[in-house]
């Protein structure tokens, strides 16, 4: 494992999205920082809602919204966190 992992995923397709890089960190035994996009983040908070239904341990899977600059910017710079898995605009990643 790698051992936390941020995952910053776009509002097109975003439950699609976050179930792609979600289930390869959980595949990897990582634990999860997910941060959906501000225009769609309900899909990703149903997703940890049905991930807590289905057992998954509390602090498994942790979902942080707000906008770009102030939840994924910080997210994609902290110290504790060991991988960044980002689907978005290049403008956006170089930042």
């Amino acid at each position: 494992p790698m051992g936390v992992v941020g995952l910053i995923v776009p509002w097109n397709y975003p439950m699609l999205m976050a179930a792609w890089k979600v289930a390869a960190a959980l595949a990897a035994g990582c634990t999860i920082i997910l941060k959906p996009s501000e225009l769609s983040p309900y899909t990703a908070l149903d997703m940890a809602i049905l991930a807590v239904a289905a057992g998954l341990p509390p602090g498994v899977l942790n979902v942080v919204t707000g906008l770009g600059p102030d939840t994924g910017a910080p997210l994609s710079v902290h110290p504790d966190v060991d991988k960044i898995a980002f689907t978005g605009s290049v403008a956006t990643g170089s930042k």
